[in-house]
Parts: structure tokens; C-alpha cells; sequence
């Protein structure tokens, strides 16, 4: 039997999942993971929470870096991967999707019942006042006051910005909120930041009520995600992983199958008689 089929028979004895996803997922569709298959950074400098919040110097880097890489997310469109979960989930095979990631491919595959664990990059808030604003709504306020900057990016990176040189992002012009003249930051919780305990309560009630726990394209390196296949096996429910390389919670799980999402998930939809 391949590791496939002990997968397509992992999810058939334990019908009612929850479902983890993390960059892996959505490489097909052209957003980069943060880690290789080692787990090591594929960068030196991901976006801090605090540093964020702190100094209006890192805002300028992210927000100049998300004038150009912002486009390249929003046309990013839903892989094969994606649409086999949203198959699962008609079927009645995931009870709850997280998603570390940050993108809304999920939702636009049409996933519905799920936690966007690490917040969502469509959305805008101000850290002052809380208002929000869409994302494309801060895209023309960035090219406004930045008009001489240039709309090619380099390299896309995970947190939906792209490399652009020093100097564009020393001259940078961050727009302030509209409301109140506050801080504005992605609706997203960066490395070092906290998932909101409301969050958390819910993935764990969830967890308890399932049969079961997948994890699909991550290497569940940080606690926000592991922390939830931890609980797994402290309540005795059965673990499965799917994913390229090492995970964190390999030595807890039951079933590993290191292979990409996309093609693996197609076959057990397959295996499973999904109707599509």
C-alpha cells in the first residue's frame, strides 16, 4: 500500500477532521514558503510584531515592499491542492480548516468552515482606533504618495511584499488611517506576535470534537501551529502529516507522508470517490 492510500485510509476511518495548512499549500500558486525542506529560513529578515509596531523605520521596509508584491497575492489564484480540501469538507471529511497562511486561497477555493490562524493580508486596521480598511483601498493611497516608485517587483516573499532597493525604501511615504491619523498595519500577526485567545479557544474545541488531526504543507515549526498537534496527542487523537520535508511534530504523528500537497490530495479525493 503507498503512503497515499494509507493516507485516503487514514482520512476514511477518521472522517471528522481538523485540517492544518501552512505555506506548502499555496506554493503551487506562487507564494514562497518561508523554510526549505530542512526547515531552515529561505530569508534572513522576516517582518517582527513588535519591530513593526515600534519603528516607523521597519513600516516604511514592509509597506514599500508591499506596494510591489501585493499585486502579485491578490491575482495569485487557488491551486489543486485547495479545491481537493474544499472537496473534503463538501464531502464531510473536514469539521474545521486552520490556515497559517495569510493569502484567502482557501476562501476563494470556496473552504468554509475555517480559522484564518495567522490573520488575513486582504485586510487593512489601525492600531490606534481599530478601523479597517481593504487592502486595495491602501494600495492606491501607497501609489498616490509614492508615485515615482516602481510597480516591478523583485523577488516575492511569504509576507506579500517583494525586494525593492534601500533607497525606495528610506524615501518611503506610509499613508496614516483615514480615520483618526493612527498607525495602519496588516490585519496579519507577524513572527513574534499573539494569536488572538478567541482563535486558539476555538481550534481546540474543535480538536477535541474530531477524529482526527491533519497537517498539510507545513513544517509546524512555530508553537501557533504545533501547539495544536501537540493537543492532538495529548487527547489521543490520531495525527497524519503531509508534507515535503521535516515537520515538527513528526515524532508525534501516525502517519507521515513526505510528498507535495497538490498531487497527493488529488489522489485522495480520488481514492476517496469525492464527487467534484
Amino acid at each position: 500500500m503507498s503512503l497515499v492510500e494509507k493516507l485516503t485510509q487514514f482520512i476514511r476511518r477518521h472522517p471528522r477532521l481538523v485540517v492544518i495548512t501552512g505555506a506548502g499549500i499555496s506554493a503551487a500558486s506562487g507564494i514562497p514558503t518561508y523554510r526549505d525542506d530542512q526547515g531552515k529560513w529561505l530569508r534572513s529578515d522576516p517582518i517582527k510584531h513588535q519591530e513593526f509596531i515600534d519603528s516607523a523605520q521597519v513600516r516604511q521596509r514592509y509597506w514599500s515592499r508591499s506596494l510591489a508584491g501585493w499585486p502579485a497575492v491578490r491575482n495569485s489564484l487557488p491551486g489543486q491542492g485547495h479545491r481537493a480540501l474544499v472537496q473534503l469538507e463538501q464531502a464531510g471529511y473536514i469539521d474545521l480548516l486552520v490556515t497559517q497562511n495569510v493569502d484567502r486561497l482557501h476562501q476563494r477555493a470556496g473552504q468554509r468552515d475555517m480559522v484564518d490562524l495567522h490573520g488575513r493580508l486582504d485586510n487593512v486596521r489601525c492600531l490606534d482606533c481599530a478601523a479597517e480598511v481593504h487592502r486595495e483601498l491602501l494600495q492606491t493611497q501607497l501609489e498616490r504618495l509614492n508615485p515615482g516608485v516602481s510597480r516591478a517587483p523583485g523577488a516575492l516573499l511569504p509576507d506579500g511584499d517583494a525586494d525593492v532597493p534601500d533607497h525606495v525604501v528610506d524615501q518611503f511615504k506610509v499613508p496614516a488611517c483615514e480615520a483618526c491619523g493612527g498607525v495602519v498595519m496588516p490585519d496579519v500577526v507577524f513572527f513574534g506576535g499573539t494569536v488572538p485567545r478567541e482563535r486558539v479557544a476555538q481550534i481546540n474545541a474543535a480538536i477535541t470534537a474530531a477524529d482526527a488531526v491533519l497537517a498539510v504543507g507545513s513544517s509546524l515549526t512555530v508553537f501557533s501551529s504545533f501547539r495544536f498537534c501537540r493537543l492532538a496527542a495529548q487527547l489521543g487523537k490520531p495525527l497524519a502529516l503531509l508534507n515535503r520535508g521535516e515537520t515538527r511534530a513528526d515524532a508525534i504523528a501516525q502517519l507521515k507522508i513526505s510528498r507535495d500537497c497538490d498531487g497527493a490530495l488529488a489522489q485522495v479525493v480520488e481514492g476517496l470517490a469525492v464527487a467534484s
